[in-house]
């Protein structure tokens, strides 16, 4: 059987150039024509095509194993999506306002950094319409990275080696399903919604897809904001996944430029509390479950190999 890097290799960049352009436009036409891939069966059919565009030359026996490869992680991926929607309606939970508001204020010196971001940052008064300054385009890239960032890293390492790909999509799928367990048994509104409803005594405008109305983005947060539960904030899984994605490439990486990719943990972090999605908090508690799971899956991957790697006792020792 040939190996995902053996297949890889058939496709020279003659053929695999064309292919990802003419990926490229379809993807392009299907957003303008269907929409934002939210579902996560058109996600799937995406990825595909695209690993198919990347081998382009390979034959469909190869093009097979990625359905073959995928579908136990892409089950489980169905059943979170469509769990997280309704994770304030599994368990009758009551929603928690005040905590994280008192939190952050200790943690702002009295004041909600969320606050300060906005009034530091936002035109005065900041509101969903005022103009956007330069760096709300790069927040808001980097803040819908997260519907992308960490299934493009798997096709990624699926394509270049399989022995990678398969340790990550194990902590992608255990922290997506970490957070839904917090997030049914703690229910809790992010600054946005706690503004609205009045727990906070100034306004705190939702920013989320501020900058890309200049680029003509602005349909996307749209319909991606139709995705997720309003009270499923803590803990950030946005702010958890930035931190897991650079936490997995400074432990497979070398070299000392690995530390740079705790830039985008700090970027997504900025974005989240700047457009009020979440509190310092709920970034924090992201970061450390983030953490979390690469310690606990190291440890089960340590010691699912060790029975393998030992030699075994000698029944004679010396």
């Amino acid at each position: 059987m040939t190996t995902t890097t053996e297949r890889a290799a058939t496709t020279p960049w003659r053929w695999r150039a064309p292919a990802l352009a003419v990926f490229a436009v379809l993807f392009a036409t299907g957003v303008v024509l269907i929409g934002v891939p939210t579902d996560p069966f058109q996600l799937f059919f995406w990825l595909w095509l695209a690993t198919i565009a990347f081998n382009v030359r390979a034959p469909w026996r190869a093009h097979l194993a990625f359905p073959r490869d995928w579908w136990p992680a892409f089950a489980l991926l169905v059943l979170y999506l469509y769990s997280r929607g309704l994770s304030d309606e599994i368990v009758a939970m009551p929603v928690h306002w005040t905590m994280p508001i008192r939190v952050d204020e200790w943690i702002g010196g009295g004041e909600l950094p969320t606050a300060r971001l906005q009034d530091a940052l936002c035109a005065a008064p900041c509101s969903g319409t005022s103009p956007p300054r330069w760096y709300d385009e790069v927040l808001t890239t980097v803040y819908f990275t997260h519907f992308v960032a960490g299934l493009t890293l798997a096709v990624v390492l699926w394509l270049r080696d399989r022995a990678t790909w398969l340790p990550w999509m194990r902590r992608y799928v255990v922290i997506n399903f970490a957070a839904l367990v917090i997030y049914v048994l703690y229910p809790m509104a992010p600054p946005w919604l706690a503004s609205k409803e009045g727990y906070v005594d100034r306004p705190l405008p939702r920013l989320t897809g501020r900058g890309w109305d200049d680029l003509g983005l602005g349909g996307f947060h749209v319909a991606l904001a139709k995705v997720g539960n309003p009270v499923a904030a803590m803990p950030s899984l946005h702010a958890g996944l930035a931190m897991l994605i650079a936490l997995y490439g400074i432990w497979r990486l070398r070299g000392a430029w690995r530390w740079l990719l705790l830039v985008y943990p700090l970027l997504m972090a900025t974005a989240l509390v700047y457009y009020a999605e979440h509190y310092v908090v709920d970034v924090f508690a992201g970061w450390a479950l983030a953490a979390a799971v690469m310690t606990g899956c190291g440890w089960w991957e340590r010691r699912r190999r060790r029975p393998a790697d030992d030699p075994a006792p000698s029944a004679h020792p010396a």
